[in-house]
């Protein structure tokens, strides 16, 4: 046990962030939902199979040390790169380097690249051959959407796992684990915890790195305990970038989110402040914003979308503290704008049928026939011209594959433009509903002719 003297008198040399990190996947705290038994990732580790895979997640959750277990649990050489500072030429001396080790003894090698998101279409594709071809088993780390950031074939070659920040409980079993094995000697009071804890966000390094500026800090000042105002007092600066109440980052964009779609300007306002404030990127918010018009307002305001979207132009234009004013009013023209979620409920809804359903085959009067072939074979026959129908509507036309049920994904809702839209639907069901009967009595008549 260390005195409170040898806590003042020897630092700690060996970085806490490295003499933390866990040598084990046990060690793992975390991803349960990967590693836990029976878990995606733990089957590929106890399997000793190891495969091309994306990491997608936000910072200090873990990717780095996945990484290098893998390479551990696989007995295979651990090559890193990250995006931001390497090249199509450091890729390439990464593929030598993992002919050499294979040439030599026979080992695979995993190359884990930092960013892999900012690798642009060329880079990425270098990648491949050797992905492909097995030299490289392909771990790549990225906090964006791969489905936007990482192209296509990469993907289609790598499975992606999506990791989450820890959660309370999880970053309390950090906090316990540094306090035992770095910072024997240093005590906190539950006040301290939970402002360390609560600032770091999910962010495990960020934890660590706290952990770290509060050890100099008590160090600096003599003390072997650490109180909640010693950590408000000290670290102050350093804690402004992140959420001074301690909730987590993803509950208050929630409630700013919520607070859109509630119709509340003040607390809608509130929370984009509360966010701003505590250091997250107006980038991020920018995106939300856009997200939440057409999610929440959709037709029922299309203006919204529009000044949403400007209000993210502006921002880049203009960048923070003068940006942020075009979002603040961005959020507020959101909270006030009519409401529908129409267009985002009947968007699920038709996914969810394709999904689910098989491959239709386009009706004969609704395909193109540039080729004499194809008019012999019907295509575009009997297919009815709107403009050239009365008020531009090809009454009782049917535009779906032949034999699909009813359907009726979109349902304006009576607020906003939507209104106007609805009313203008339910008169061209009342033309389909006309043509169709006129249609029958033709038929009929027809029919009682011959």
């Amino acid at each position: 046990m260390s005195s409170v003297s040898d806590l003042f008198s020897t630092p700690h040399v060996v970085p806490l962030a490295e003499s933390l990190r866990p040598r084990t996947l046990d060690d793992v705290i975390g991803q349960q939902h990967l590693l836990g038994p029976g878990k995606p990732l733990r089957l590929a580790f106890e399997a000793r199979k190891p495969h091309s895979l994306i990491l997608w997640g936000p910072p200090g959750v873990g990717k780095t040390t996945l990484a290098r277990l893998m390479a551990d649990a696989f007995d295979a050489e651990f090559v890193a790169l990250s995006a931001v500072f390497s090249g199509v030429k450091d890729i390439r001396e990464a593929v030598a380097h993992a002919e050499a080790v294979r040439a030599n003894s026979g080992r695979s090698t995993i190359l884990f690249v930092d960013e892999v998101h900012r690798f642009n279409k060329a880079q990425q594709d270098a990648f491949l051959p050797y992905v492909e071809a097995g030299l490289l088993t392909l771990v790549g780390a990225t906090t964006e959407n791969p489905s936007f950031e990482v192209n296509s074939a990469l993907l289609s070659r790598a499975s992606v796992y999506v990791l989450h920040p820890l959660s309370v409980d999880e970053m309390g079993l950090l906090f316990e684990r540094a306090c035992a094995r770095a910072l024997d000697g240093l005590s906190f009071d539950e006040a301290a915890r939970g402002r360390l804890i609560g600032c770091a966000d999910g962010d495990a390094r960020r934890l660590i790195n706290l952990l770290e500026q509060t050890q100099t800090a008590a160090l600096t000042a003599k003390r072997a305990h650490v109180d909640g105002d010693f950590i408000d007092n000290t670290l102050a600066q350093s804690l402004r970038r992140f959420d001074k109440g301690g909730e987590a980052f993803y509950d208050q964009i929630s409630a700013l989110h919520k607070s859109v779609r509630g119709s509340n300007p003040d607390a809608a306002l509130y929370w984009f402040c509360r966010m701003l404030d505590g250091g997250a990127d107006p980038r991020y918010l920018a995106r939300r914003i856009v997200r939440m018009a057409w999610e929440d307002i959709g037709l029922a305001d299309p203006r919204a979308a529009q000044v949403a979207t400007a209000a993210a132009e502006t921002y880049e234009r203009l960048g923070s503290p003068e940006g942020e004013l075009a979002l603040a009013e961005a959020v507020i023209y959101l909270a006030v704008a009519a409401k529908s979620n129409a267009a985002y409920v009947a968007y699920n809804a038709a996914r969810a049928f394709v999904a689910n359903d098989g491959s239709r085959a386009v009706p004969l009067h609704l395909r193109n026939a540039p080729t004499r072939l194809m008019r012999d074979l019907d295509y575009g026959k009997h297919y009815r011209y709107a403009h050239d129908e009365a008020e531009a509507y090809a009454a009782g036309e049917n535009y779906f594959p032949e034999g699909m049920p009813t359907v009726s994904w979109y349902q304006p809702v009576a607020r906003g433009m939507e209104l106007k839209i609805g009313e203008k639907l339910a008169h061209l069901r009342e033309l389909d509903r006309e043509a169709l009967k006129n249609a029958r009595k033709t038929k009929e008549s027809k029919n009682s002719k011959d």
